[in-house]
């Protein structure tokens, strides 16, 4: 497996995961223009984030996983906190580490820097399978609650 940054040749097929995942988690059709325009937002404009996406090596053209990446000020910490979003895997290639792969890449990656602090993400509650899985990679529940307001 392969793991690099994506570029707007991958578009589509970020796209397509998204859409698969808002379905899967959360039973939710989503827009596919306004995903598509999203996608490409972040794909051209990294101060918005960046997405990691995985190769399957024996077709480097068939993208297996993904996550994006955002960012978070924190002035107690004078550093970003890196969000972790838009986690999706392949139904064929899942329990085959592709997440823990994104992941790793993720550390290292954030390490070799000095301005990053955290890594976040969230979660669906519901999202048994994928709690145990950030679980098992070091990932801890924190105290905090996500509260939204939609506009």
């Amino acid at each position: 497996m392969l793991i690099r940054k994506a570029n707007l040749g991958d578009l589509e097929e970020i796209v397509d995961f998204n859409l698969k995942l808002a379905q899967e988690t959360e039973n939710e059709k989503l827009n596919r223009n306004i995903v598509r325009n999203g996608v490409q937002a972040v794909l051209n404009d990294n101060q918005k984030g960046f997405y990691l996406v995985a190769e399957n090596k024996a077709d480097e053209k068939e993208l297996v996983g993904q996550l994006m990446i955002t960012f978070e000020w924190s002035d107690w910490r004078n550093k970003c906190f890196w969000w972790i979003q838009s986690v999706y895997v392949d139904e064929r290639y899942r329990n085959q580490e592709v997440f823990s792969s994104l992941y790793r890449e993720v550390i290292k990656t954030a390490k070799s820097r000095k301005d990053i602090s955290r890594l976040r993400l969230y979660v669906e509650k519901h999202n048994v399978k994928a709690k145990q899985v950030y679980e098992s990679l070091g990932l801890k529940k924190t105290q905090y609650e996500v509260y939204e307001l939609p506009l």
